[in-house]
């Protein structure tokens, strides 16, 4: 709706009378004429848990949709039925599932694509250490997860590490973990953890493409820490 300055007294008092305000909608009908890029965060929530209020309640207590995003389901149903809870927590990492399985049928050369591949990281309020093993062709052979939990160099060691990648005959591997603060930015041990894995894997003769640290997006930073593309590996 357009909005006018009047200037003049003479503008004030020839001011026509206000047009019929819009039809409102249901969030439902809304959706139906527009489609789902009409709604914004807390209607496409409402559409889920049924009522706005609640919507409004659970992006309070979280903080925001993206913290939501993150919330386990035993989080959840401390204020939904399970049914609800179950849909919100599928409706909320399902993107994310699509964007890691389109990305793992592509080759994974480049950091932007190993981040891609696990865009469901980004949802994890614990570190995931994983290996993806790749063949020749560079394309996901298997993914296997290392370790959960805090990441140290115990629970990382390089044998845990190759172990998968000796026994299906990988030709190279990819080390990522996520960062749950959301800044990718590689810790001491995540750089000591590097280097003994590069180590280990000159003496097994497999390819160690790099190291992905997965994050979220922060002051325009990119959402994500590639060893290789820093020259640390």
């Amino acid at each position: 709706m357009a909005h006018h300055i009047f200037q003049l007294e003479s503008e004030v008092q020839n001011i026509p009378e206000a047009a019929p305000s819009a039809p409102s909608f249901s969030v439902s009908e809304k959706l139906a004429r527009y489609g789902s890029s009409a709604l914004s965060g807390v209607e496409h929530l409402t559409l889920l848990v049924g009522k706005e209020s609640i919507a409004l309640a659970l992006i309070r207590h979280f903080g925001s949709l993206t913290a939501l995003s993150r919330a386990s389901f035993r989080e959840l149903r401390q204020f939904l039925p399970p049914r609800k809870a179950e849909s919100v927590a599928v409706a909320l990492s399902i993107f994310a599932i699509a964007e890691t399985e389109q990305a793992l049928s592509e080759r994974l050369d480049n950091p932007e694509m190993i981040y891609k591949a696990c865009a469901d990281m980004k949802l994890f309020n614990q570190e995931v250490l994983r290996v993806i093993l790749l063949n020749t062709r560079l394309r996901q052979v298997s993914t296997v997860e290392i370790s959960r939990g805090t990441i140290n160099e115990s629970l990382a060691h390089p044998r845990e590490i190759f172990r998968p990648a000796v026994a299906l005959s990988a030709y190279a591997v990819i080390l990522v973990h996520n960062h749950p603060s959301g800044d990718p930015a590689p810790s001491d041990a995540d750089t000591r953890l590097t280097r003994r894995v590069a180590e280990a894997a000159k003496i097994l003769q497999i390819h160690f493409l790099d190291h992905v640290i997965i994050g979220q997006h922060l002051d325009g930073k990119p959402p994500f820490f590639s060893f290789k593309e820093a020259g640390l590996l």
